[in-house]
C-alpha cells in the first residue's frame, strides 16, 4: 500500500519543498517503500479565508500562478487551508482568495474547509475542487466522525485526539478517506483549541483588512481589540523533538506497523510556521529510511545552501 504524505507549505516553503521533491525523484532509495507526496497544503499570504495558523505577508499574482503551475506540473496537488471559522457572507467576495481559486481550478487541486458558509460558496462557484474536511472542526466523537466520512468530502482530517487510540480507530469507517496528523504540537485534549482557532481566524481577517487600508503600516493586533491570550500557547514553540513526548505523537514505526495495516494510508505533517530546520527533521524522520537519514540530511542541507535558502556566509 502507498503511504501518502501531505506536506506544508507551498508558498512560504515553495523552494524548500521543490528541493525536497527533487530528492524524492533522484534518490528514491532513501525513502521508505511506498512513500508518495499526495499534496502540499497551505495558503498564499494575505488570504483572508486562511485558518489554523495566522499567515502574514503579501505576494503578487504572478507568484500564485507560478506556484500552481510548477507543483501541478510535477503532479502534486495544492490544497488551500481556507479553514477560517469566522467567515461571514461579507467575506465571500474577497478579491484575492477568489483570484487564487480561479487560478488553480483545473481539477487537480483541493480546498480544506471548516465554515459551512465558505464550503457551500466554493462548491457552488468552484465545483472543480476536491473538498477536505478540516481537523479544525474538532470532531472527537466516533459516531460524528463516521457521519462526517459519509458526507461528500474527498478527505476528512481526523482530530489528533484520536491518535493512538486504536480501539476507537478500529471503529472508523472509510479509513481510506482519513488523513491523520502525525506530529501535532498541541497539548492532547486541549480545551482551548476551538477558541484558539477562532482567535486566529479573527486575527487573519483583521490583518487582511489592515493590508488593504494601511499597506505601509505595521500590523498590531492591539489596534483591532483582538484577544491574544491563547495565541501565546507554549506548545506552539515545540520543536521536532519535543512533540515526540506527546501521547498523540505517531512515529514512523507506528505508521508502518500499525496504521497502514489497519487501512490508514494518508498522513499530514504539520509545520506551516515551523522553522526550516524543524521541517528538515520532520521530513527525514517520517519519510527517510533510518540507514539513509544522515546521507539524506547532508544532501538536503547542501542543496538548501546551494539554492541560497541557508546563508553560510560569516
Amino acid at each position: 500500500m502507498s503511504i501518502k504524505f501531505h506536506l506544508p507549505d507551498f508558498a512560504v516553503r515553495y523552494h524548500f519543498n521543490r528541493i525536497f521533491l527533487s530528492m524524492l525523484e533522484h534518490c528514491p532509495q532513501y525513502f521508505y517503500d511506498g512513500v508518495e507526496i499526495a499534496s502540499v497544503y497551505g495558503c498564499f499570504p494575505q488570504s483572508l479565508w486562511n485558518g489554523g495558523r495566522t499567515m502574514p505577508g503579501v505576494c503578487d499574482k504572478s507568484f500564485v500562478k507560478k506556484v500552481v503551475r510548477e507543483f501541478n506540473k510535477l503532479g502534486i496537488p495544492l490544497r488551500f487551508t481556507f479553514t477560517n471559522p469566522m467567515i461571514t457572507e461579507e467575506h465571500l467576495n474577497d478579491d484575492f482568495c477568489n483570484f487564487v481559486l480561479r487560478t488553480a481550478e483545473n481539477g487537480k487541486n483541493g480546498v480544506i474547509v471548516v465554515s459551512p458558509i465558505l464550503e457551500q460558496y466554493i462548491r457552488d462557484k468552484y465545483p472543480g475542487y476536491k473538498i477536505t474536511s478540516s481537523t479544525c472542526k474538532r470532531i472527537t466523537d466516533i459516531n460524528n466522525l463516521n457521519s462526517e466520512l459519509d458526507k461528500n468530502y474527498d478527505i476528512v482530517v481526523l482530530d489528533y485526539d484520536f491518535n493512538n487510540k486504536f480501539d476507537m480507530l478500529e471503529k472508523v469507517q472509510n479509513k481510506e478517506k482519513c488523513e491523520i496528523l502525525v506530529n501535532a504540537c498541541c497539548i492532547p485534549g486541549c480545551k482551548n483549541r476551538v477558541e484558539h482557532y477562532r482567535e486566529i481566524g479573527l486575527s487573519q481577517i483583521a490583518y487582511c483588512d489592515h493590508l488593504k487600508k494601511y499597506p505601509n503600516k505595521p500590523f498590531n493586533p492591539k489596534d483591532y481589540n483582538l484577544k491574544v491570550s491563547n495565541l501565546s500557547c507554549p506548545s506552539m514553540d515545540y520543536d521536532a523533538v519535543d512533540v515526540r513526548s506527546l501521547s498523540t505523537h505517531i512515529s514512523p514505526e507506528d505508521i508502518l506497523n500499525k496504521y497502514v495495516p489497519m487501512g490508514f494510508n494518508q498522513f499530514k505533517i504539520e509545520g506551516r510556521t515551523a522553522t526550516m530546520f524543524n521541517l528538515v527533521e520532520f521530513y527525514l524522520y517520517y519519510m527517510i529510511k533510518p540507514e539513509y537519514k544522515d546521507k539524506a540530511r547532508l544532501a538536503l542541507l547542501n542543496n538548501l545552501v546551494n539554492n541560497n535558502l541557508i546563508n553560510t556566509s560569516f
